[in-house]
Order: structure tokens, then C-alpha cells, then sequence
């Protein structure tokens, strides 16, 4: 299995520098093969613009999705976001290792993905969702959190985590093709202990080695909309 990890935390003494390490270890100690993101370290250019490309199809005003398609044709994407890209065809499967900044990703990851995932390239000719292009590879969403657990249910004051990471799960990661199976999630990483956080990369572990296994989050598939991409059979 080939394992693509986009590690976005800014202190390698983080517990999510922890879990990245920890992944890494384990996975190749089963015979998996690792390749890691680091974005800070890496220094990853967030900002999304013509430094992307390395061509232009229109020079008096920029179109994004377009350069992007234009840039698929051309093979004319920048060496650094080229670079990210081999890497995401190569893997089977893609974590994403991030804390959760103001309900959503870490701008330097949200960047990552609005520079990757190009029109053409990831996504485009009726090649979406069940029918993406990364359509047989899975996504897991790692992530630690400020706030303690039962803050983020339908009860908690910061709302159900799952509809927080609806937008990254489906509307990312689904939207390419990846079967999405649910997410890896460290609450209150600041206030647990050392025993508690053994236990957290324990049960890291599992669900790294048991990925193969795991059933993706099931979502609508694109038969089950009508042509204004509404449920046919709502609930």
C-alpha cells in the first residue's frame, strides 16, 4: 500500500507531528511504502495564481480553471505543484494530518488544495464524485481539535463534527473520487495527559493497519440526482 501523508502543523514537536512520525513507523514496519508533506517545512507556497503554471492560455485576465485545464493539456504546471501531484496519482491513499483552525483547514493545507487539485488534472468531464478520477483510492481526515468531545456533537456548542468536516470530506476528498472513510480525531490535544496520548496513538495504529478494511462514509451517489442535481428520492 502507498501511503500519501499531507502533514500541515507548524511545531515538529506537536502531537500532530507525533501521529505523522507514528503513522510513518507503523506503516512501514507492515511493509507500506511512506511519503510525507511536511508544508511548513517544506515552506509550501499557499497562494493560488499564475505562479501555478509555467504557460499562460489567457494573458489580460486570469481564469483559474481554465489555466488549470490549459496547464493538463500542456504538462505546464509548476515544478512545486507538480511535485504534489505525482505524489497524490502515486498513492492509494491520502491522509490529511492537520489541527482544526477556526472550524476548517489550516490555510497552508486549504492552499495545498486549491494549488493541487486542478481542474483537468483531478477533476473535470463529467469526472466527479463516484466517478472521479481517484475513483479505488481512499482519504482519511486525521485531525486533533482545541475543544474537549462533547463540544462537538448536535449539543455541544461547536455543533456536530461530522457536519464540520462535511466540507472536506465531500466536498474535497469525495468530490475527487477518493472513498472517504472516517476520520482519525484527537480531542482536546492540549489537555490529555502522556497516558491518554499513548492510548490516542494506539488506536492510530488500528486504524492505520485495518485501512484496507475499513468501508468508506457512504454518500448519495451522482444516478441518484436528477439533471438540476437534486435527490430523486429525497428522505
Amino acid at each position: 500500500m502507498k501511503v500519501f501523508i499531507v502533514h500541515a502543523h507548524p511545531e515538529p514537536q506537536s502531537f500532530n507531528a507525533a501521529l505523522t512520525n507514528y503513522a510513518k513507523t507503523v506503516l512501514e514496519t507492515a511493509g507500506n511504502e511512506v511519503i510525507i508533506s511536511d508544508l511548513y517545512g517544506m515552506k509550501f507556497d499557499p497562494v493560488s495564481d499564475r505562479r501555478n503554471f509555467t504557460s499562460q492560455k489567457e494573458q489580460s485576465y486570469f481564469k483559474q480553471q481554465q489555466e488549470e485545464r490549459y496547464a493538463t493539456e500542456n504538462d505546464s504546471f509548476s515544478p512545486d505543484i507538480k511535485a504534489e501531484m505525482e505524489k497524490l496519482f502515486w498513492c492509494d491513499v491520502l491522509i490529511f494530518q492537520f489541527p482544526l483552525w477556526w472550524f476548517g483547514l489550516p490555510g497552508i493545507l486549504k492552499g495545498w488544495v486549491d494549488r493541487v487539485f486542478a481542474s483537468g488534472k483531478t477533476y473535470g468531464g463529467g469526472k466527479w464524485y463516484d466517478n472521479g478520477i481517484f475513483k479505488g483510492k481512499k482519504a482519511m481526515l486525521s485531525l486533533t481539535t482545541g475543544g474537549k468531545i462533547s463540544m462537538y456533537n448536535e449539543v455541544g456548542i461547536n455543533g456536530d463534527i461530522h457536519s464540520i468536516l462535511y466540507p472536506i470530506n465531500h466536498g474535497i476528498l469525495h468530490f475527487v473520487g477518493f472513498g472517504v472513510v472516517p476520520q482519525f480525531i484527537v480531542f482536546g490535544a492540549t489537555q490529555i495527559n502522556d497516558e491518554r496520548r499513548k492510548a490516542y496513538l494506539e488506536e492510530y495504529k488500528q486504524r492505520l493497519l485495518s485501512i484496507n478494511e475499513t468501508h468508506p462514509i457512504i454518500y448519495p451517489v451522482l444516478a441518484d440526482f436528477n439533471e438540476e442535481f437534486q435527490l430523486k428520492f429525497p428522505n
